[in-house]
């Protein structure tokens, strides 16, 4: 192993400055954390006194296949760590497990998705992310300060990640609650909208989907590894494992509530909007029957019949007109009282 490490340091020795600046790997003994070369992590896979945590940001394949070869990992699983858009799941390979988790950040109020994956060993964890994030400082923070007779190894660093991710829901859940309250107070206040406010409750429901299938798989993930993988839920560790999964469940159900009142908004405001075009149709009829009125009278007046008696009379049009004004007043009365005008 000494041998094949120094010949991989030997080929990739022009690459490792800037490789390491993109890189936190952590070597902990006990509970005390020092930072170690990228080449020298396989000098401490699988001893059991101590753990690594290494974190990259958006790597390149040259630094996936360089990792595969540190921890020997799989080469399907590095297929998928390169790529980006995968689908969530927990997949589980000799001697580690591959999980494939989405993240989520409001970025000035917009819904912003990123990519977690995680190598899970027997003593070290790596997580690749792509995203702008803040990243899991807090995670290697937390492993340098483990609580009781926790101990910074595989199961609490797995725990801590898991932790972060659906903690960081919250916050955009916050954000999109508010998001909805303020386009609901515009509906519910009467302020004049149509089409783009149809257009803003359409574009955060297609954000709360995606938001959906990214927090829905955490559910599946959670359980299997506290059904599947005791050796990563441990009796010091079953009640936080426990936790990531009913935080999960809640998410899930607040999204899920998030998307059936924006459903219902959108019911709302297309109602809203018919009934408006009802009353502006009820409107339209009703100033056309006050109109039909004196042009049906006034009309007839403008035939050319030789034989009209009233014409020879001195009050007729006079006549005419007050009872065809009294008529179109009776009328408007009787409309403005059904509210067509």
């Amino acid at each position: 192993m000494p041998a094949t490490r120094t010949a991989w340091t030997r080929i990739l020795k022009p690459f490792a400055s800037q490789l390491e600046t993109a890189i936190d790997c952590l070597l902990f003994t006990g509970n005390k954390a020092q930072s170690i070369p990228f080449d020298d992590i396989s000098d401490h896979v699988g001893q059991p006194d101590r753990f690594i945590w290494v974190e990259l940001k958006s790597p390149d394949s040259q630094t996936i296949n360089r990792l595969g070869q540190e921890l020997g990992l799989h080469a399907l699983a590095l297929e998928d760590a390169i790529s980006t858009h995968q689908r969530p799941k927990l997949e589980d390979y000799e001697g580690h497990i591959f999980i494939a988790v989405r993240t989520a950040q409001l970025w000035e109020a917009r819904l912003e998705l990123g990519e977690t994956h995680l190598f899970v060993g027997g003593n070290y964890v790596i997580a690749i992310r792509h995203d702008s994030g803040s990243g899991y400082t807090r995670v290697s923070d937390r492993l340098q300060r483990p609580p009781g007779n926790i101990k910074a190894a595989t199961p609490y660093a797995l725990y801590l990640v898991l932790d972060l991710i659906v903690d960081q829901f919250r916050p955009v859940i916050e954000g999109m609650q508010d998001r909805f309250h303020s386009l609901e107070s515009q509906l519910m206040g009467g302020v004049e909208s149509g089409r783009d406010m149809l257009e803003q409750l359409y574009e955060m429901k297609r954000d709360l989907t995606a938001l959906r299938d990214a927090t829905e798989p955490m559910q599946e993930i959670s359980l299997n590894l506290f059904r599947l993988h005791p050796e990563l839920s441990t009796k010091e560790l079953k009640a936080y494992y426990r936790d990531i999964h009913d935080h999960a469940v809640r998410v899930s159900a607040a999204i899920d509530r998030l998307r059936a009142a924006t459903s219902d908004a959108m019911q709302f405001h297309l109602a809203s909007l018919s009934v408006k075009q009802n009353e502006s149709v009820q409107k339209l009829a009703g100033w056309g029957a006050l109109l039909a009125l004196p042009t049906v009278v006034f009309s007839l007046y403008g035939m050319n019949f030789v034989d009209m008696p009233e014409l020879k009379w001195r009050w007729a049009y006079p006549v005419l007109l007050l009872t065809t004004g009294a008529a179109v007043l009776a009328l408007y009365r009787r409309l403005k009282r059904r509210g067509w005008i």
